[in-house]
């Protein structure tokens, strides 16, 4: 397991304060405010940490309210809707200095046995026949910016591999809103569903959006953009582990009145859809008039 990886795990394991209230420690991803998935991944832990653990999430849905500030750490108050059953619900606010800076629903069920279909998988390279992301970018060198390329300098907690890259980080050619890569945890994590659905929280909100960009030409690394999450949402359909390569498959249909929409289908290694997603959110020139 990397130190990344090992990081990020402790920033998912909240502190107890009280019942139903937790805290977690902000991560400096270098962005100057917390990264979206940081807020995701720590809400569904708080409220899974009040679910028993063979009632996984099946539904998350949370609306992004404030940026967050990346030096101080952030409260999370679980509301304890309901315990049926066999559906466990919860609303989980996130609150930085007094305010909320997110708030989510959460909806956990047992595992039940009935119809099963799903979308195919597409064709795609396998993860061994697709470059490393780190490696791509360090080939790019001074073409991205000096934060881009110290990201990407030490192992981070996921693996990436895109499938179909854009030609240049800075200038790309339009291009359809599409996106596809494999990702996985950079090492062995423990064997708990909740673990792995919160750590897919975190990881579902990375270079997401950001394919509402590729018809205009325009990358988030170029600072006249501006990019942010203002809402997102998942259903989790199949157990699957995060250190075990999954496809992430991503199309954008609209971009329109400085807001793009993004939707995701997360398929594992052997073509079963274990995951969608969806999400809107900002998409803004800095210099407009």
């Amino acid at each position: 397991m990397t130190t990344a990886l090992s990081a990020l795990l402790e920033h998912l394991d909240l502190e107890p304060l009280e019942e139903n209230l937790y805290r977690g420690q902000s991560q400096d991803l270098g962005w100057g405010r917390v990264y979206g998935g940081q807020i995701l991944g720590q809400a569904l832990s708080a409220a899974s940490m009040t679910v028993p653990e063979d009632r996984p999430v099946h539904s998350l849905h949370a609306y992004f309210l404030l940026a967050g500030d990346v030096s101080r750490p952030v409260v999370y108050q679980v509301d304890r809707i309901r315990d049926g059953r066999s559906f466990t619900t919860r609303r989980v606010s996130a609150i930085q200095n007094g305010r909320a800076i997110l708030t989510a629903a959460a909806s956990f069920q047992v595992e039940e046995e009935a119809f099963d279909h799903q979308d195919e998988m597409p064709e795609v390279p396998a993860p061994d026949d697709v470059e490393d992301d780190r490696e791509r970018y360090a080939r790019y060198g001074d073409r991205v910016p000096s934060f881009v390329r110290d990201f990407v300098a030490a192992p981070g907690p996921f693996e990436t591999r895109t499938v179909d890259p854009i030609d240049d980080p800075m200038h790309p050619s339009p291009a359809p809103a599409r996106s596809m890569y494999w990702f996985r945890a950079n090492g062995t994590l423990p064997e708990r569903q909740h673990l792995h659905r919160n750590l897919l929280a975190y990881a579902s909100d990375s270079n997401f959006l950001v394919t509402a960009l590729k018809p205009h030409g325009v990358t988030w690394i170029n600072p006249a953009i501006m990019v942010a999450s203002l809402d997102h949402a998942m259903w989790f359909h199949r157990p699957f582990r995060l250190d075990e390569w999954l496809l992430y498959v991503i199309d954008a249909p609209s971009a329109y009145g400085a807001r793009g929409l993004a939707r995701g289908k997360i398929f594992s290694r052997d073509g079963r859809l274990v995951v969608s997603t969806a999400q809107e959110g900002l998409l803004r020139r800095r210099d407009r008039p």
